[in-house]
């Protein structure tokens, strides 16, 4: 379940939303005027995002590269890599 809160609780409880984030790890959404406005998080918890963001994008990249054919055997790519460790 989100958690939710008023811009005014973050003006008026900055630390304990800011505890909140860090200790749970997960968003807390501000509203403003009763709507949705913003969406808070620790920094540690954004940079987890951005990996994972960076990571799906590297798995679809691959899975692209699988459908397009423009994949080689495993061993033959690592026969590649060590021909060229011995150059």
């Amino acid at each position: 379940m989100p958690t939710i809160r008023s811009s005014a609780d973050l003006r008026n409880d900055y630390n304990g939303i800011s505890n909140f984030c860090h200790q749970y790890s997960e968003p807390v959404f501000i509203t403003k005027n009763g709507k949705g406005d913003l969406a808070v998080m620790s920094i540690e918890a954004y940079e987890q995002l951005l990996g994972r963001f960076e990571l799906y994008g590297l798995l679809q990249e691959g899975l692209a590269d699988i459908q397009s054919g423009s994949t080689r055997p495993f061993s033959k790519a690592m026969a590649d890599i060590r021909g060229r460790r011995k150059k």
